[in-house]
């Protein structure tokens, strides 16, 4: 643990942040407090932002540390030698946001890969690897990510990510449960640290539970991440101030107040996303040259109550289809997020204009033949909302929408008509959602179904845990399957199990 009276000896007292010259050179540290790793993100032509937190007993309440600031030194560098250092600065780790760190570095050159570090007292952070975005108006050739999503610490191992610290990689994009908050299935292969959360201290000790994990670790620290939520981060199925459950509305916000606290706290988030009174906006946009842009969306915090749902149990979907659930005043973004989404594809000049958002867009019906039976947790509980979506990406005219899900633990590859309700409506946008990291499988037999009754979804299994990489070139995109053998196994292998294409100018996949 932390030295307490060691460090309040070396700092006089602890100083604060206006006598910070005086601070902490000669702190020392037991344990070392960079336990939870480094993480980049969102980077512009001109820099990024850079994570850390100071946990050198990341299970402890406190973390470990004491109730007071900590300075914390940060490098920039072209190489691992760190010579020269291109920027450097200092950090204000506060208890009240749990020691993390946030810096935005704004002053380097577009287009390189850089190292960074951070140190305090004899205490240096392992060195990660991050990137600054193309110029804005330049040429990029090449764009390649993975998407990844759902990574349940207990159903599996991060086997995944090593596979893909192997690609070569510009961005991660996460869509959403980072964290789990709940335990449940067989078969599990390690358990949680500490009970379910409901309270800050709670989520921090959960997100510190999956961040103590190496791969995880490794990942972060291989190139930037672009982060969204989605229910598990707060609690399963929640929309906006509403419960599944049917919890108290005024601890169930205090509740969800304080998960938005903890993921900014453990996320390569920029300053600006720091959450403000009782929410936090996570929604933004990150371009790539002229090539990409990429819309980041979320779809929880502001979204309508969950339609068709059973009098007997209010808070869990029967999955039937009903009136409620093509109410035109229904959303899943709310109105001004809708607002900005709509302005941004309007004047969007990219090659390929990506949305990276929680879950599945396309149609799902379970029942085949005559009647319909509808997931009323994802998008088909809000068909006006989804509606109105495709119909801004035909308006406007919309180079290349490529739509990016998660959540239902499966492989979905889909063409998205404008409008689902209207037969034969042309195809305006192409739909990819990877597979969980290690979450329990997607309902074979449903997807099965779902594809026998919408010939526009591609392909669709969930038998398999991994993610999903995308190349975006100029010509072309290329999504490529990536499947594990088995989450459970720490060095199972991982293959391509399917590779879809689309042509610019075409919207729809074409099995490569």
């Amino acid at each position: 643990m932390f030295n307490r009276r060691r460090f309040l000896a070396s700092c006089g007292g602890l100083l604060l942040a206006s006598n910070a010259s005086r601070w902490p050179h000669a702190a020392t540290f037991d344990n070392a407090p960079f336990a939870l790793g480094v993480a980049s993100g969102y980077p512009t032509p001109t820099g990024f932002t850079l994570w850390t937190r100071l946990a050198p007993t990341p299970y402890a309440p406190d973390g470990g540390m004491p109730n007071q600031d900590v300075l914390v030194h940060w490098d920039v560098a072209e190489d691992d030698h760190f010579s020269p250092i291109v920027a450097s600065g200092t950090a204000l780790a506060t208890p009240a946001w749990a020691h993390s760190v946030h810096v935005d570095v704004t002053t380097l050159r577009p287009d390189r890969w850089y190292r960074y570090r951070f140190h305090v007292g004899n205490a240096m952070s392992p060195v990660g690897r991050t990137r600054t975005a193309p110029a804005l108006e330049s040429e990029a050739r090449l764009l390649r990510l993975a998407l990844v999503s759902c990574q349940h610490y207990e159903h599996g191992y991060y086997a995944a990510y090593r596979h893909l610290l192997a690609d070569d990689l510009d961005l991660v994009v996460h869509v959403g449960d980072y964290i789990y908050e709940g335990s449940w299935g067989n078969g599990k292969v390690r358990s949680h640290v500490g009970p379910d959360p409901t309270t800050l201290i709670g989520y921090r000790q959960r997100y510190a539970c999956y961040k103590a994990d190496p791969l995880l670790q490794a990942a972060h620290a291989a190139c930037p991440w672009l982060m969204v939520w989605d229910d598990h981060e707060v609690q399963n199925d929640y929309a906006a101030d509403h419960s599944r459950y049917g919890d108290d509305p005024v601890t169930f916000v205090a509740r969800r107040n304080a998960a938005y606290r903890a993921y900014y706290e453990h996320m390569p988030l920029p300053e600006a996303m720091r959450p403000r009174g009782v929410q936090i906006q996570i929604y933004t946009h990150v371009p790539w040259g002229r090539l990409a842009q990429i819309a980041l969306l979320d779809d929880r915090q502001y979204r309508s109550y969950r339609p068709c749902s059973s009098a007997r149990m209010p808070s869990t979907p029967d999955e039937v289809n009903c009136r409620a659930r093509t109410a035109p005043t229904a959303t899943m973004l709310g109105a001004i997020q809708e607002a900005w989404l709509d302005q941004m594809l309007a004047s969007s000049t990219a090659q390929w204009n990506v949305i990276a958002q929680q879950t599945l867009m396309a149609q799902n019906d379970g029942i085949l033949g005559p009647g319909e039976q509808f997931n009323t947790d994802g998008w088909d509980g809000y068909p006006a909302a989804r509606t109105r979506l495709l119909g801004a990406l035909d308006r406007h005219r919309v180079a290349n929408p490529i739509v990016l899900g998660g959540d239902v633990h499966a492989f979905w590859v889909a063409d998205l008509p404008r409008d689902f309700s209207v037969p034969h409506s042309p195809i305006v946008a192409t739909e990819f959602v990877g597979t969980s990291i290690t979450s329990y499988a997607g309902d074979d037999e449903r997807i099965r179904t779902a594809m026998h009754e919408a010939p526009n979804i591609k392909f669709g299994t969930g038998r398999y845990r991994g993610y999903l990489r995308l190349d975006l070139r100029p010509e072309i995109a290329t999504a490529d399957l990536r499947a594990l053998r088995n989450a459970q196994d720490l060095n199972t292998p991982c293959a391509t199990l399917a590779s879809f294409n689309v042509v610019s100018g075409r919207p729809g996949a074409v099995r490569a």
